[in-house]
């Protein structure tokens, strides 16, 4: 009988340790919804399949129906790593303590401001007074930026709009909902050739350093390193740089929180909505 106590008790405490490592290797991945949900699974999922066959570590992506849930997410630190914009990034490294380890070095994040090719608004000055779309109060380049240049550069007054995503931004002018909207060049030349076609753009913002992969405090250090270092292998790759070209990113490379610093001097937070006031 004590043979047979002991046993179990072996196996109950083997289990729990089992668990505990599972548990322990199982990170949560929350990608900021820049596309509809189905379409950012797919462009996502595949890149982290890739690392969890490099690391060893399994990956859960969980999405946010709107940038603002996102925001709330990030901020209570429910992410183990993130894909977020930059100026989220400054916030969420003072909030939780994430930090920046990938993003791409080849080229910058600005705002663009879209108009129908066929409207008679040429620049932003033409714009005062109307109706706006914008993926959401927070967004940097499509958003934050866009509204802070209008305000500071052209001096105009608009009514926004936010609309959840930037695919809708765009389907938004297009189908005449808005007179013009926020989006980023990425996300832009995704949309379908209908979309894109019917588009122009009449201005651009400010450049910046583009949207990091970050990763929570609590990522043991051997763990935020081997997923680094997969994520930089994946990018050496054919099939890798294949599968970030759908983010679309053109050269991974490492990230620190000295590259979001320009953006800590620019005056956002007037233009900034604290997600639980969304």
């Amino acid at each position: 009988m004590f043979y047979l106590l002991k046993k179990r008790f072996s196996l109950m405490l083997l289990a729990v340790i089992l668990s505990g490592i599972a548990k322990a290797e199982t990170f949560t991945v929350g990608i900021v919804p820049q596309y509809e949900a189905i379409r950012s699974h797919q462009i996502w999922r595949p890149i982290w399949a890739y690392v969890e066959k490099e690391t060893g570590y399994q990956f859960k992506i969980e999405g946010a129906p709107s940038i603002s849930d996102f925001e709330i997410a990030y901020g209570r630190g429910d992410f183990d790593i993130a894909y977020m914009n930059p100026y989220l990034i400054t916030i969420a490294n003072n909030k939780e303590g994430y930090q920046p380890i990938v993003r791409d070095v080849a080229r910058k994040l600005y705002g663009i401001l879209v108009v129908r090719a066929d409207s008679n608004f040429n620049t932003p000055a033409d714009l005062d007074g109307q109706i706006l779309a914008f993926p959401a109060p927070n967004s940097l380049g499509a958003s934050l930026q866009m509204r802070q240049e209008l305000h500071d550069i052209f001096h105009i007054n608009i009514h926004p709009v936010y609309v959840k995503s930037h695919d809708s931004v765009y389907l938004n002018v297009t189908l005449k909902q808005a007179a013009a909207g926020g989006g980023v060049q990425k996300t832009l030349q995704s949309q379908k050739d209908n979309i894109k076609n019917s588009l122009k753009i009449i201005h651009q913002t400010t450049p910046v350093a583009p949207h990091p992969v970050a990763v929570h405090p609590r990522v043991p250090a051997e763990a935020k390193e081997a997923i680094t270092q997969a994520l930089l292998k994946l990018a050496s790759t054919d099939e890798g740089i294949e599968l970030l070209k759908e983010v679309p990113i053109q050269k991974l490379g490492r990230a620190t929180q000295e590259d979001y610093q320009p953006l800590e001097k620019m005056d956002l937070q007037r233009f900034y909505q604290e997600p639980d006031q969304l």
